[in-house]
């Protein structure tokens, strides 16, 4: 079973190592100058961008001479459905486009056994790809998570646990696309409409419901110029904060419009901003989870993926056992 496996699904592997091996290697590169900017290392300038001189000039640099590298790492979101749909989808749909299940099937080695062994091979193979191109992204990204914290959606989705939970679930997505399209590209396509529709879903809606948010309120400050003025309350630089505002003295969030009005007054008494809503007891807050709940966060979403997943491939099998192909 093994060396049939291998051939059959060769070409698929081999250009997903080609893939994920290029970009390793890139990154390696890259990432080996990026680090060289924190002769301490990134961590120990964690959260100190702004406040020490040296941190500070390792980031404006990390900026200036890898930034566009961090606003390309956006396509790395596709890496884990095009190793998990890549090899899924024509493990299944190969054998009922080509007619060769009837024989496939009727060998020595019973369908469920063959069933069997390609998917946990391929399984394999998925997990093996999606979690060495996640640690080598993790390393690269060690100085922007510095900077950043590491729940921004551009850090969160391709670090830690999820990835290879998103590369599952496409590889459940697109099997299950492949035993019922019975066509090896067409089930790709739906394997990857479905995937980014269940991830930016799960990102937009489900992940900022995994805990009860935290709520930080503090007066706005007195002193300050008026470009500082509307800054968000001090939380930890690696909170995800999802929403900032302002109260007034008793709590009661103001609307836009109603900060608009205040803004409009400072402007006609003349006043400095940060002055002006201090005055009036006009307070700061912010909405967020804390950086120490990432990896919490990750085990939840991921659970949910490979749980999707594990539905999808008992679907297939179940088809595979009662010959409803």
């Amino acid at each position: 079973m093994t060396w049939l496996i291998w051939r059959q699904h060769r070409t698929e592997v081999c250009a997903l190592g080609l893939l994920v091996g290029l970009f390793g290697a890139a990154l390696l590169a890259l990432g080996t100058q990026a680090h060289e900017l924190f002769p301490g290392g990134p961590a120990r300038c964690a959260g100190e961008a702004g406040i020490s001189d040296a941190c500070t000039a390792s980031f404006r640099r990390l900026d200036e001479g890898y930034g566009y590298v961090e606003n390309l790492l956006a396509a790395f979101y596709l890496v884990p459905v095009v190793i998990g749909a890549f090899l899924g989808a024509p493990l299944l749909a190969r054998e009922l486009e080509d007619g060769t299940w009837q024989l496939a099937w009727t060998q020595a080695v019973p369908r469920m056994r063959w069933l069997a062994a390609k998917l946990a091979a391929l399984a394999g193979v998925t997990v093996v790809l999606t979690g060495v191109f996640t640690a080598v992204l993790t390393w690269f990204r060690q100085p922007f998570d510095a900077w950043e914290g590491r729940f921004q959606y551009d850090a969160f989705d391709l670090e830690g646990l999820v990835p290879v939970a998103y590369a599952l679930f496409a590889f459940g997505l697109a099997t299950a696309a492949g035993a019922i399209l019975r066509r090896g590209l067409p089930a790709f396509g739906v394997a990857f409409g479905a995937f980014l529709a269940a991830r930016m879903s799960v990102a937009l809606l489900a992940r900022p419901a995994y805990a009860t948010p935290l709520t930080a309120m503090e007066p706005v400050p007195a002193g300050g110029s008026q470009a500082q003025a509307g800054r968000r309350p001090v939380t930890g630089f690696a909170d995800w904060t999802i929403e900032h505002g302002y109260a007034d003295a008793t709590g009661r969030r103001l609307t836009s419009a109603e900060f608009a009005e205040l803004e409009a007054a400072a402007d006609r008494a003349g006043t400095n901003l940060n002055q002006f809503l201090h005055a009036r007891g006009i307070q700061q807050f912010g909405v967020y989870h804390p950086a120490d709940r990432f990896w919490t966060f990750q085990l939840i979403e991921a659970a949910v993926f490979v749980a999707v997943a594990a539905i999808l491939i008992a679907v297939v099998v179940l088809r595979v056992r009662r010959r409803m192909i």
